[in-house]
């Protein structure tokens, strides 16, 4: 199906939607730090996760319906809709080098194929996946190889976009690789997205750009503000938690690890709170977060950053737009 003017908005379906931050970021329409991103051409027609506060913490900031809980890796998908984009953050915990490391052989690890099944049987012009920098480098390459080969079996070309958070106006140290898959007859006609520039090259936001205007909020005045968690002082953790950040630098990764795996106010000597870890993910202020510090941290630590999302997202419309361009000249 080739995409044309009259069709937008395009429609998508998310998989392992989360609490929304790859969706925020395809929707666009928010507000972070004063900078406005429009919206996108693009209609979540739904949104699933096998995690039911990730669903309500999602449905409490979009408010349109379109979210349930869902196993995917037991849903025909004959039962969802069929979508022109399909989107999805496959669980990372097995890639990453803060996980179990249990790789392609255990069942998450599996369930990128929940994303194939989809293609197998709809179709989309467009996928687009999302997970780890580490799946790049476990089993020397190979694991990464077999994802692409079998996406690619499918009948799509795939590339990989490796994406460092603090190009792309991130202030957050923090490498994802967006799987980005074209339907072969769509990238025979028209080709493949443009990968999104990397305007703040060697000019990247610090942490104290992003929550330094916090410093003095001690309570929830503003969402999830008062909420940290308590100890005793910063420790050496390699960058993977528990440590002072550096004001003047992007923050270090924002972790799913609760606890020992929050860092450090880079002046205040406390654990980040809630509300700065968003912040430093992207989130705008008025996407709150509802549950215990925990779940909260784990629900944040685990989203793709909707600017970063958004970014992809925009490549993406921009070559539909293309498309439709090209169509109504025929």
């Amino acid at each position: 199906m080739a995409a044309n003017k009259e069709k937008a908005p395009y429609s998508v379906v998310s998989y392992f939607c989360g609490c929304g931050g790859l969706d925020l970021g395809f929707r666009g329409g928010f507000n972070y730090h004063n900078e406005d991103y429009p919206t996108l051409p693009f209609n979540i027609l739904a949104a699933y996760d096998n995690e039911p506060r990730c669903i309500e913490t999602y449905t409490d900031y979009f408010g349109e319906g379109h979210a349930s809980v869902r196993d995917l890796a037991t849903t025909d998908p004959e039962d969802v809709p069929k979508a022109d984009i399909l989107i999805g953050g496959f669980p990372c915990q097995e890639f990453s080098s803060c996980g179990p490391l249990g790789g392609l052989e255990s069942e998450r690890g599996k369930l990128y194929k929940t994303l194939i099944s989809y293609m197998n049987v709809h179709k989309p012009m467009i996928v687009v996946g999302e997970n780890v920098i580490n799946l790049e480098r476990m089993e020397n390459g190979d694991v990464l190889k077999i994802i692409e080969k079998d996406l690619s079996a499918a009948g799509y070309v795939v590339k990989i976009w490796k994406m460092f958070a603090p190009d792309y106006g991130i202030p957050q140290r923090r490498t994802r690789l967006l799987i980005m898959c074209v339907r072969q007859d769509v990238f025979k006609k028209y080709g493949f997205p443009e990968e999104p520039k990397a305007s703040f090259k060697n000019a990247y936001r610090s942490i104290e750009w992003a929550i330094g205007d916090l410093i003095n909020v001690t309570d929830n005045s503003i969402p999830n503000q008062g909420d940290y968690f308590a100890a005793s002082k910063a420790k050496k953790g390699n960058g993977q938690g528990d440590e002072s950040n550096h004001k003047d630098k992007p923050a270090y990764t924002i972790r799913a690890n609760p606890k020992s795996r929050v860092q450090f106010h880079y002046s205040l000597g406390r654990r980040l709170t809630v509300r700065e870890c968003a912040r430093i993910q992207t989130f705008p202020d008025n996407f709150r977060f509802k549950f215990s510090k925990t779940v909260n941290i784990s629900q944040i630590g685990n989203a793709v950053p909707p600017v970063l999302a958004y970014q992809v997202a925009k490549s993406v419309a921009n070559y539909l737009n293309r498309i439709g361009e090209e169509n109504d000249e025929c």
